[in-house]
């Protein structure tokens, strides 16, 4: 068996933690092993990270629970950024009941979480397959993320979407395409369709992702 997964729950609601609990036991019958601590609040979540002896492969915050102004850490988004900078390599999983527009989008601008989960969404087999997906270096978002995302808005002329304009920022960083899937919630089938359909917009006849690269730039898009 491989080492221990370790996770971090932080969430307000005990209920909640152990429904998460669940699924990672079911998820186990697959051949891993999990060590959870969980916390209930921003202090003690905030205590659990800079207590711990390990670091978290996983951290599954709750969004809206109760403040630790003293440090700063005002929301499960403080604490992911606060984990982000103690441990790098945790898997950032954020969980809310919000799914206004805007708060999704500054989120994922901001934060780009590995896992962006509208509680209302999530079912227990839903919830197995995100810690799967994250767990094989992918990015998940549920369906209400999703179909928000996937909501076109103008940029500079252009009609893109969230994911549009993400694909674009990985590209310019040289992100080879078979790790795209990695960093966008989508199929490798449906990123590549993405992509022909920026090349259509900006009139990029061939294949050629440098192009496409400089022709975005020029059009203000990057």
């Amino acid at each position: 068996m491989s080492n221990p997964i370790n996770v971090l729950i932080v969430d307000d609601h005990p209920f909640i933690i152990e429904a998460y609990k669940n699924a990672l036991k079911k998820y186990a019958e697959r051949g891993h092993e999990f060590n959870v601590a969980q916390a209930k609040d921003c202090k003690s979540g905030y205590e659990a990270i800079v207590n711990s002896k390990v670091v978290f492969d996983i951290a599954m915050f709750d969004i809206n629970m109760p403040q630790y102004p003293e440090k700063g850490i005002f929301s499960g988004e403080d604490l992911a950024f606060f984990i982000k900078e103690e441990m790098p390599t945790s898997k950032i999983i954020l969980l809310s009941m919000i799914s206004e527009t805007d708060k999704i989008k500054d989120i994922i601008a901001n934060l780009n979480p590995n896992g962006l989960i509208v509680k209302n969404d999530i079912t227990f087999d839903e919830l197995i397959f995100a810690v799967d997906r994250i767990l094989n270096d992918e990015n998940y978002y549920t369906k209400t993320v999703v179909e928000i995302i996937g909501q076109e808005n103008d940029f500079n002329g252009y009609p893109l979407d969230i994911f549009d304009k993400h694909i674009l920022r990985l590209m310019s960083k040289k992100t080879p395409n078979s790790e795209l899937v990695k960093y966008v919630p989508l199929t490798s089938t449906a990123i590549e369709s993405k992509k022909n359909k920026i090349r259509d917009l900006l009139g990029v006849t061939d294949k050629d992702d440098d192009e496409l690269i400089r022709r975005a730039r020029s059009k203000g898009l990057l």
